[in-house]
């Protein structure tokens, strides 16, 4: 009785509630299955997984600043270099490019290569900037 009492009198207090953990839990449901990451889950899997980053830009690009560690492979050089860059197909590869797109047809070669754990960094460099996480110029 007491419990019907409590939801009667703080409905809204509950709806409020419920409503925020769905948001909170969204982006994980969502990045779930599309293959893409934010900018604090690939940290994790580089710090946790020694996942490997691949920056799918063109040289000039990526010149101008890109993630710390990330290797160059533009994307219309994958199919022929990823191979020689990263050698252990078993690891996490996150891709990305400026804003996401080119690294989302980046996880569908990665993939058809052997690369089950390829990931879009979602966002791109941009997103990376945005979560103020650090960027070197070569």
């Amino acid at each position: 009785m007491k419990l019907i009492e409590f939801v009667t009198a703080n409905w809204m207090l509950i709806l409020m509630a419920l409503t925020s953990g769905g948001m909170l839990a969204w982006p994980m449901i969502r990045g779930a299955g599309g293959g893409t990451l934010t900018a604090q889950g690939a940290v994790q899997l580089i710090n946790r997984e020694r996942a490997v980053l691949v920056d799918v830009r063109e040289p000039e690009e990526f010149a101008g600043g890109h993630m710390i560690g990330a290797k160059n492979v533009p994307l219309n050089q994958l199919e022929e270099k990823l191979a020689g860059t990263v050698k252990n197909k078993t690891v996490p590869l996150l891709l990305v490019c400026a804003t996401g797109a080119r690294a989302q047809r980046a996880v569908a070669t990665a993939k058809k290569l052997g690369y089950e754990q390829a990931q879009a960094v979602a966002g791109g460099l941009k997103a990376w900037k945005e979560a103020n996480l650090p960027v070197e110029k070569a």
